[in-house]
């Protein structure tokens, strides 16, 4: 009895790998396959300007703030201002956003509204 009884812990000890390791495949195909069909925030998102609903631009979109939680959060909008003289960076909630055809949509937004927002500054490195 004691024989069998270690046999069969060790087949447990043999297998139990083999099938967490397929799990952990499953999962990082699945993990891919999301990845390749998101967005890049590099070529889809930043640089991109910001429209308001008459497809007046009110501004560009500077950065994405990722939450501790891993949630996108805000986007790091800059007005006015040329040659980077004279800019205003606001943070507008994401959800505030709407994407239209590769356009991003801020609805009621205008320039002078982002201006009289309070600017966004980020934290110190801690």
């Amino acid at each position: 009895m004691k024989s069998l009884s270690t046999i069969a812990i060790t087949v447990l000890l043999i297998a139990t790998p083999a099938c967490l390791a397929q799990q952990v495949v499953g999962s990082i195909t699945r993990e891919q396959r999301d990845v390749t069909t998101g967005w890049s925030t590099k070529r889809q998102v930043l640089g991109k300007n910001v429209f308001n609903d008459t497809g007046e631009t009110v501004g560009k979109i500077d950065d994405i703030i990722v939450a501790r939680d891993k949630a996108v959060s805000y986007a790091i909008i800059g007005a006015g201002g040329f040659l980077g003289v004279g800019r205003h960076d606001v943070a507008i909630p994401v959800s505030q956003l709407k994407e239209d055809g590769g356009r991003f949509i801020l609805a009621g937004a205008s320039k002078d509204a982002i201006k009289a927002m309070p600017e966004f500054e980020y934290a110190p490195n801690q």
